[in-house]
């Protein structure tokens, strides 16, 4: 486990286990409904006709390496998820991506989202990469400014990618270890 505190209270976070999928997948349909004003004129973003979002394909976070799903807590609340991965949107290597970044809306705007990007960069130190959706201006500017803001953050590289793969911004940056912040979930 790893904690840390500030202004947002105590902010952990836990690895999810694979008994935990069904956790994930209630905190995703949130996600996916924050997202779906993103999607105008698709279908992407539809309910089904159980009045649900599509579920999503967690399997390989608990199977691959490097790959892995973690709760975000504040003060002892589920306050969000992650999902870490290593496949990349640049098509550039890294040792580690944001695949998903999800807080509460409740727990927004309060360090919550920093301090656990944070948490999580720091448990794998090297270099990452974090896209964000084009017209998703509030993560952009978000992600700009965690990354931006940190000591830890080396040779912060902002893509503008726009092809058939991905439309929006790609953030690429090394992180490195912090002796005093680095414990292990």
């Amino acid at each position: 486990m790893k904690s840390n505190s500030d202004s947002s209270g105590s902010v952990l976070l836990t690895k999810a286990l694979p008994a935990e999928a069904p956790i994930i997948q209630n905190l995703m349909q949130l996600y996916t409904h924050d997202f779906s004003e993103f999607w105008p004129c698709t279908a992407r973003g539809d309910l089904n006709p159980d009045g649900r979002f599509e579920a999503y394909p967690l399997g390989e976070y608990w199977s691959r390496p490097n790959w892995s799903a973690l709760f975000i807590w504040r003060n002892r609340v589920l306050a969000g998820f992650s999902l870490i991965n290593d496949k990349t949107h640049s098509g550039q290597a890294a040792n580690r991506n944001v695949a998903e970044f999800f807080i509460l809306r409740k727990h927004r705007g309060q360090g919550v989202g920093r301090m656990a990007a944070a948490h999580i960069f720091s448990l794998h130190p090297g270099s990452w990469e974090v896209a964000v959706a084009r017209n998703n201006v509030q993560a952009r500017e978000f992600w700009r400014k965690t990354i931006q803001n940190a000591n830890s953050a080396a040779d912060v590289c902002e893509l503008d990618v726009n092809s058939a793969k991905w439309n929006g911004p790609i953030f690429r940056f090394a992180w490195r270890i912090d002796q005093c912040a680095r414990n292990e979930i």
